[in-house]
């Protein structure tokens, strides 16, 4: 049980670095849309940042996540370690990027208060918490059961 409470908190660690790379990249790309595009491409411009965020992090917590967190399973080969843990990040990327629209989509814009209220950092910056939350457990048990080794 020890063990899996230390790796529960080296994962959070790792998650947290990434999730402050993920989040700045995508808000920095979101802010760089709206300032092309002007405000209504605030949607449009919060899907490609949690994108581009998404991308440049998956890789980091590759590197992090068996540097720190996971024990490779032995008989596995890494370019298939790298696709399985692609393949588990765009379903984690999917689902983030599905829960950010549901908040700065239809929950933000079919709300006046909010809209009136909350502006559209703090309505992305929300929406991505919650997102990650959710995905950071996906993650963990996806990683666990498909690329760590089992004790023997």
């Amino acid at each position: 049980m020890k063990k899996l409470l230390d790796q529960i908190v080296k994962f959070g660690i790792v998650g947290f670095i990434c999730f402050f790379i993920d989040y700045l990249v995508g808000l920095g790309v979101m802010n760089l849309i709206k300032a092309v595009f002007g405000q209504e491409a605030f949607v449009r411009g919060s899907m490609i940042g949690s994108v581009a965020g998404f991308v440049v992090s998956v890789i980091v917590n590759y590197i992090l996540s068996f540097k720190f967190v996971f024990t490779r399973k032995e008989d596995m080969n890494r370019g298939a370690e790298f696709i399985i843990f692609i393949i588990l990040s765009v379903i984690g990327m999917g689902l983030n990027s599905f829960l950010i629209w549901i908040v700065v989509g239809p929950l933000y814009e079919s709300n006046s208060w909010l809209a009136a209220n909350v502006g559209n950092s703090m309505m992305y910056t929300g929406a991505k918490v919650f997102a990650t939350a959710v995905v950071m457990v996906y993650n963990f048990v996806t990683r666990k059961i498909f690329l760590e080794q089992k004790d023997k």
